[in-house]
């Protein structure tokens, strides 16, 4: 899970530090469909297509992304694998600042990773 933690991050965050930084939280399915539609996440060595339909594809670092993803809540959930490496599903708190998209794993209690969007 190292190098996929660039990817969909799994260093605890308040939502304070966050807002203060100037990222927003995206709190429901239509908002985050309206960021990702027709674009890019990407990140040195990532480049990952989320479609609105909920599909994930894409590479990282020479190797394969994909999965799946749905809304839960105020949460992206989502069940990735990297190369032949199964990462399992997790729920992330997403927000955005500008052309960035922040994914906060956990539930937004874990780590972060900061995906351009293009």
């Amino acid at each position: 899970m190292t190098r996929i933690a660039y990817i969909f991050a799994v260093a605890a965050l308040t939502a304070s530090p966050a807002l203060a930084e100037g990222f927003q939280p995206v709190e429901n399915r239509d908002s985050f469909v309206s960021l990702i539609d027709g674009r890019s996440l990407t990140r040195f060595g990532i480049r990952l297509e989320v479609s609105p339909r909920g599909d994930i594809t894409g590479r990282a670092f020479g190797r394969e992304v994909s999965g799946d993803w749905r809304w839960d809540g105020r949460y992206f959930c989502r069940d990735l694998t990297f190369g032949a490496e199964s990462l399992g599903p997790n729920c992330q708190a997403v927000e955005v600042r500008g052309s960035t998209l922040r994914f906060i794993a956990d539930k937004g209690a874990g780590q972060r990773a900061d995906l351009r969007l293009d």
